[in-house]
């Protein structure tokens, strides 16, 4: 292995976040129980309020940014982990405790870790990302809360050209719901409609304050957006209906 690494580290600066690309060594890593060669990692929403110092995401800086990785196990003191293992880490707190996944090598605790199924590549599991996971999380929770049915009442995805937008359509429509895109994009409408969308409405219609209670229109909803987004869709949703808030890209 290389004696030095490039990674994109955060930190303070005049009591402000600061990203740049450093040259580090394994000593700097954190002490954790398995090393990972990483593959890949995604860029989502949090990841740039952190980098470009938007936000204070990163709490507790100097650290590495990337809120997730894809790699291969290189050093393990875990007995659950080998050399050559294909994995994946999401959440823990990286790129806002804990070091992330923007460096060619990172440690991480082993109860991080899970295992790469054999039916996905590292790009692959990257390719999904946090977004990805986070758009399934979402899909599940309204699925088993039993307020959307197949073929029923019109589902909602805000921030529907977004990555967990475009994964909860995708999973949606293939799953036999009916699908609602809001966007302010028109130009991804075909994308959209290709993952599933059968309807669209524009986001500046949910963007205006509305009146607490509104006609019912969605079985259910993934909010990715927040802010007054998240306050009309809840007075647009059904009695009995849920809805799976995940974001703030439009504000809190």
């Amino acid at each position: 292995m290389t004696d030095t690494f490039t990674a994109l580290v955060i930190e303070d600066e005049a009591g402000k976040p600061k990203a740049s690309f450093k040259q580090l060594t394994f000593s700097d890593l954190p002490d954790h129980d398995v090393l990972v060669e990483i593959a890949f990692s995604t860029l989502n929403y949090k990841d740039g309020l952190a980098v470009s110092g938007k936000s204070r995401i990163a709490r507790k800086p100097p650290l590495v940014g990337g809120i997730d990785l894809a790699g291969t196990v290189v050093e393990s003191r875990s007995p659950e982990w080998r050399t050559g293992d294909k994995v994946v880490v999401n959440g823990w707190g990286l790129s806002e405790t804990e070091w992330g996944g923007y460096s060619r090598f990172q440690r991480v605790k082993s109860q991080w870790l899970v295992r790469l199924p054999d039916a996905f590549s590292l790009q692959d599991a990257m390719a999904i990302g946090t977004a990805g996971y986070t758009a399934a999380l979402c899909v599940d929770s309204l699925v088993a809360w039993g307020a959307i049915q197949p073929g029923g009442k019109e589902v909602l995805v805000t921030g529907a050209a977004g990555g967990v937008g475009s994964t909860a359509i995708s999973l949606l429509a293939k799953a036999g719901y009916s699908v609602t895109a809001s966007t302010g994009r028109p130009e991804t409408h075909d994308y959209l409609a290709g993952l599933g969308a059968s309807a669209f409405i524009d986001r500046a219609s949910l963007a205006e304050k509305g009146a607490p209670l509104q006609k019912e229109r969605w079985a259910g909803a993934v909010d990715s957006v927040g802010s007054t987004t998240l306050v009309n869709v809840i007075a647009q949703t059904v009695y009995g209906g849920a809805v799976a808030a995940c974001g703030l890209a439009g504000g809190a």
